[in-house]
């Protein structure tokens, strides 16, 4: 009798002090500008619980995702929020590296997922005890999305056309697991929606619209990007021709704000069943986006670019412990928020992690993290960060470009050939290599034989996935 009662003493005590671990609500959009929340700044879109969320918790302005090595920037993405690695040395199928998913259920929390995931099916059972409605794969059509769910074996189970609009399901999923959960122990719950990547396809009926021509061009609009960034005719790039036509680009965003207006709606309905729970003082909700998107700006569609509205992503923090209503200019990666989580919630870091947790942001939000960041893209790309200056390097065509993100948010006017900020560009670009050197990346910001600079976009597009 002792015995057993110091062991039911000891599970209690362990209940009580697992039910004192916050409990996690992280909800992923994939292709979601920085720039397309109403509450941080844009008055042409609609997204009323996005706002709430901006008004409980942290904004980050300078949070970003670092690179890809193909035009599926998502896909490293993904891999690098969950590892906690950078680009040069994530494991895109998340089967070589503990994910922070899993470190959660082994420091006793209750792990789920539902929706998009890009990483290949090994990795789900890797990563979470409980998956359902997960769909796995890129693009695709939402209202006709097959999904899966992890069996107890940890494999995923067979395919299935999905009832609903994707993001509708997966939400479903989300707030029936955050229902049936008991509160004694602590939850991770992950919602990936697959919007407002195109297609732009929300339920017929949502009431939600948007008037191209009263949407402005971005600030930075161009007909045609002025050099040859090394991934012209790529897939996402040939989904309007050139030169760029204002009208056709209104009428992308105002698709793309609809869609987003969608999401938001889901979000709203997890928002509400958190609020209504006896958790909710207990809940850390995230909210971010794989990357960002072009279109249309410097002429561009897609997000294979190191520009600020490609790299740049959403990311808001709410939940006990954070400060409401605030922002941060900090600069962060995003594989290095669930270090974060991960600090605040006493849960050990995977021994390859590398990301850096930046919880003392939530009591000094105007402090600093890193220094300076980089980015890459494929063996094209390079670019460095401090916040203020951005260089931007394209080895292949022996190409830079330098802008003043204080002066010029949007990088309309490249500095790089101005005499006044020779030395400036020197420095940027010696302190790139040093960031290379640091995270084992080979690629040579100078080449012995560059490729023309000069392009002229094909008069007939090529078909889609061709060069």
């Amino acid at each position: 009798m002792p015995r057993f009662f110091l062991l039911t003493l000891c599970a209690l005590a362990a209940s009580a002090q697992a039910a004192k671990s916050p409990n996690i609500v992280f909800i992923f959009a994939d292709d979601q500008r920085a720039d397309t929340i109403a509450a941080l700044g844009n008055a042409h879109i609609k997204t009323p619980n996005l706002d709430r969320l901006v008004h409980r918790g942290l904004s980050f302005t300078r949070a970003y995702m670092q690179g890809g090595n193909n035009g599926a920037t998502c896909v490293p993405s993904r891999a690098m929020l969950m590892s906690g690695r950078p680009y040069f040395h994530v494991d895109e199928k998340l089967m070589r590296d503990e994910t922070w998913p899993h470190a959660f259920g082994e420091a006793g929390y209750a792990t789920f997922a539902a929706g998009k995931w890009h990483n290949g099916p090994g990795s789900v059972g890797r990563s979470f005890q409980t998956a359902k409605a997960m769909y796995i794969g890129g693009m695709t059509n939402p209202m006709k999305a097959k999904v899966c769910d992890l069996l107890p074996t940890g494999k995923m189970g067979p395919e299935r056309l999905s009832p609903k609009h994707l993001c509708e399901e997966a939400t479903d999923e989300v707030l029936g697991f955050i229902k049936a959960h008991d509160p004694a122990k602590p939850f991770y719950a992950y919602l990936a929606f697959d919007g407002p990547h195109d297609p732009h396809i929300v339920p017929d009926g949502f009431p939600v619209t948007y008037d191209p021509a009263k949407i402005p061009l971005p600030a930075n609009f161009l007909p045609q990007h002025p050099f040859n960034n090394g991934d012209m005719t790529l897939r996402d790039e040939l989904l309007l021709p050139w030169p760029r036509q204002p009208a056709a680009i209104q009428e992308m965003l105002a698709d793309y704000y609809r869609y987003i207006s969608y999401l938001d709606l889901q979000i709203g309905r997890i928002l509400d069943a958190v609020e209504a729970s006896p958790q909710a003082a207990n809940t850390v909700i995230v909210f971010a986006a794989d990357s960002g998107v072009a279109r249309g700006s410097h002429g561009l569609i897609g997000k294979q670019n190191l520009y600020e509205h490609s790299m740049r992503v959403p990311l808001i923090i709410a939940g006990p412990g954070v400060p409401k209503g605030q922002r941060t200019d900090a600069l962060c990666y995003l594989f290095d928020v669930l270090p974060t989580l991960g600090k605040v919630c006493g849960v050990a870091a995977p021994k390859t992690s590398e990301g850096r947790e930046f919880s003392a942001l939530f009591t000094t939000p105007a402090s600093a993290h890193r220094p300076q960041l980089l980015f890459g893209y494929r063996n094209i790309q390079r670019a460095l960060s401090d916040g203020r200056w951005k260089l931007i390097r394209y080895p292949q065509v022996d190409r830079t470009q330098l802008f003043d993100l204080q002066t010029d948010p949007f990088e309309i006017t490249d500095l790089s050939a101005k005499p006044e900020h020779a030395a400036r560009v020197a420095d940027l670009l010696a302190r790139l290599a040093e960031e290379q050197k640091a995270l084992g990346d080979p690629l040579p910001l100078v080449v012995a034989k560059p490729q023309p600079a000069e392009w002229v976009p094909p008069q007939k597009l090529p078909k889609p996935g061709q060069k």
